[in-house]
């Protein structure tokens, strides 16, 4: 059956206390993020001895993690900002061995400099796809020399966004060393949020056999405010794709909060992947208990 899970980003403490937390709220898996009150983690910190501490703590809380946030614009305009934000992304990859789980995701990234989520022309050109494509095989190839899986999720305004692009992506880039985070919610725009159940069934049919991890978040069409979203998660240091909520004419909310249909997300992610770890997010810390009430329920009355 499928396996419920969480960022435990969402519950900013020391490491102890972030597992703690989070068990008792009857979670067995987490998604790791790489925050923690009580540890040094940022660039050129991050050791073996730390990750098997972090790895120790959750299995010893009955929490396995699956899976490990990396998120960054893996395409960034500015030739030295691309290399330092690749660079630790490469460090967390090669760290992945001593966190329990061989999977890293990121998204692809935007050629925009002032968001990580926002179009860029540039994002739709050829070469900016050569660009990305390029990162892309050399994040495979080093996720495969250290152990790892690096997972793409794709987003709508990202260079990587729609169904065709992802399967080129793959194509162009047929390495063990990569992988497809599942979220049917970054699929959807303007054009194709009103065909909830054929989009839906679109990214399946096409991608199913790609997917590794899933999300459980929502989407729905923005009300009056049509800027870039944030939400105050209450934590002064949280990373923004914790507080991103859509930008545009879609927003995207916590599970149970939007339009998208979980019934059929559900039933068509089991049927290749009935184990799944499925995580939750964008979401604050208060609203995990209804959230999470939410997403069992859907998976008890589709039996998965």
């Amino acid at each position: 059956m499928i396996q419920t899970g969480i960022f435990s980003g969402y519950f900013p403490y020391d490491l102890a206390t972030s597992a703690a937390k989070i068990r008792a709220q009857g979670f067995n898996t987490v998604q790791l993020d790489l925050h923690f009150k009580d540890m040094d983690l940022s660039a050129g910190q991050i050791t073996p001895e730390k990750c098997k501490r972090i790895r120790d703590t959750f299995r010893e809380h009955n929490l396995p993690i699956s899976c490990i946030s990396a998120y960054t614009n893996i395409v960034h305009p500015e030739p030295a900002e691309r290399q330092r934000r690749n660079g630790y992304l490469k460090e967390i990859i090669a760290h992945a061995q001593y966190l329990g789980s061989p999977y890293v995701i990121s998204e692809t990234g935007t050629f925009a400099t002032d968001s990580d989520w926002v179009h860029h022309p540039k994002n739709k050109t050829e070469e900016g796809w050569e660009q990305c494509r390029s990162v892309i095989q050399d994040l495979a190839q080093h996720a495969y020399d250290h152990g790892a899986i690096f997972l793409l999720e794709t987003y709508v305004n990202n260079v990587v966004g729609s169904v065709e692009e992802t399967l080129r992506m793959f194509a162009e880039v047929n390495h063990p060393g990569l992988g497809l985070l599942m979220d049917p919610t970054n699929y959807f725009e303007d054009h194709n949020i009103d065909d909830m159940d054929k989009t839906l069934n679109q990214v399946f049919d096409a991608l199913s056999d790609k997917i590794c991890i899933a999300h459980a978040k929502d989407v729905k069409r923005a009300e009056g405010d049509k800027s870039e979203k944030h939400s105050d998660i209450g934590d002064a240091d949280a990373a923004e794709s914790h507080t991103f909520r859509g930008v545009g004419e879609i927003e995207l909310p916590a599970p149970g909060l939007g339009s998208l249909n979980y019934d059929l997300y559900l039933q068509r992610l089991a049927k290749r992947h009935p184990n799944i770890p499925i995580i939750i997010e964008h979401l604050t810390e208060d609203d995990v208990p209804r959230a999470k009430a939410f997403l069992d329920g859907k998976l008890l009355a589709n039996g998965v």
